[in-house]
Parts: structure tokens; sequence; C-alpha cells
């Protein structure tokens, strides 16, 4: 063996080991099957953080609110009508936690969820971070909308966080009719929310629909 190919051996040993250290030490993040009611109170490591605005509820027609697609334009939900939605709202794109949630709605297809579904996902981030975020992950099957501008969203359904001024972990689904189904409040902002439940439902609703 040549003094290149040692060198190059032993590059990849130390290229290999790092990345297995670097995966090993990435830490689990819990999933919680419990919820709040919007409007209430969550948790931010242990700190109580208050939920502002009007706290919607299972059984009630979602406001037709209005937010920022990723072309900077006004959309309303309304538009969503017609077929069953999965809402997906984290308070950004840009934390461990909220990536991890954004990737499982971004591979929700592999999991047999129905093409009739739409994945919504919802931040106060700028549309750009957005449109960002989506490029980078080739996560294009997903539908971004923005509260940046007056956090009309967070306040309409309740889950503005009142401190930070960020909305609250959480995933919501909506049938055809507006109708809110299915909905997960995470007590714990650092805690992800039970896609897997989420993805369940919305799998129901659309077979009924």
């Amino acid at each position: 063996m040549t003094t290149k190919m040692i060198h190059i051996v032993i590059a990849a040993f130390f290229v290999t080991g790092l990345n297995g250290c670097a995966l090993h030490s990435l830490p689990e993040i819990p999933t919680s099957t419990e919820t709040v009611a919007a409007g209430s109170t969550v948790t931010r490591a242990g700190n109580a953080q208050n939920l502002i605005g009007d706290g919607v509820a299972v059984g009630q027609t979602l406001p037709n609110l209005k937010l920022t697609d990723r072309n900077m334009q006004l959309r309303s939900l309304d538009e969503l009508r017609g077929r069953t939605v999965l809402l997906s709202i984290s308070p950004s794109l840009d934390t461990q936690v909220c990536e991890r949630q954004t990737h499982l709605l971004g591979e929700a297809d592999v999991k047999d969820l129905p093409e009739e579904v739409v994945r919504v996902k919802i931040t106060r981030d700028l549309p750009f971070a957005q449109s960002r975020f989506a490029t980078e992950t080739g996560f294009e099957n997903i539908f971004y909308l923005s509260d940046y501008k007056s956090a009309e969203f967070g306040r309409g359904t309740g889950l503005l966080l009142e401190d930070l001024g960020l909305l609250a972990r959480a995933v919501m689904v909506v049938d055809s009719e507006g109708t809110i189904r299915y909905l997960q409040v995470v007590p714990e902002v650092s805690h992800l929310p039970d896609m897997e439940k989420a993805f369940a439902v919305a799998r129901e609703i659309a077979t009924e629909e």
C-alpha cells in the first residue's frame, strides 16, 4: 500500500468516526401524546408560557384567517376548504425540534398518507426562510404559510406564545367543511407532537370524504 493510499484510509477512518460520534451524540427528542387547550398555558424548558388569542377546539370551524405564502401573497384558510387538511404548527423552522417536526410532515407520503390530504406548515418565519428550507430539504410537497405580519393565525387560534411572540407547537386536522377534527397543543414546546396520531386521523377523514 502506497503512502497516499494509507493517508486516504486514515482520513476515511477519522471522518467515519467523527460522523458516528455526531450521530450518537444527537439528543433524542421526546414525543408528547398529551395536549392542553389552545389559549391556555404551555411550558418551554419547564417555564410557563401563556397562549394568547381566541382558543379553538375540536368540533369548531377553523376561522378564516389570512397568512402569507412563499410568494409573499396573502392566502385565506378558506381556500383549503373541500379537502382534508393537516396543519403542522411550530415556533420556527430553525431549531432541531421544529426541523424534525417538519421532516415528519414532509415524509408523510411514505407513511401512506393519501394525496388528497393537504399538508400545511405554519410558522412565524419569514416566507424567504420557508422557501430556503423547502429548497434545502426538498420538501416542496408541503404548503408553507407564514404568520409573520400580525400573528393573525396565532391570535385567531389561541396558539400565540405571549412572551416570545412565536407560535406554540401543535398539529391540527381539519375536514373538507373546515371543521377541526383533531387538535394537539403540545404541553412542552421542546417536545414533538404525536404526528403518527395526526396522520392516522387525516387518513381516516380522507377515506370518509
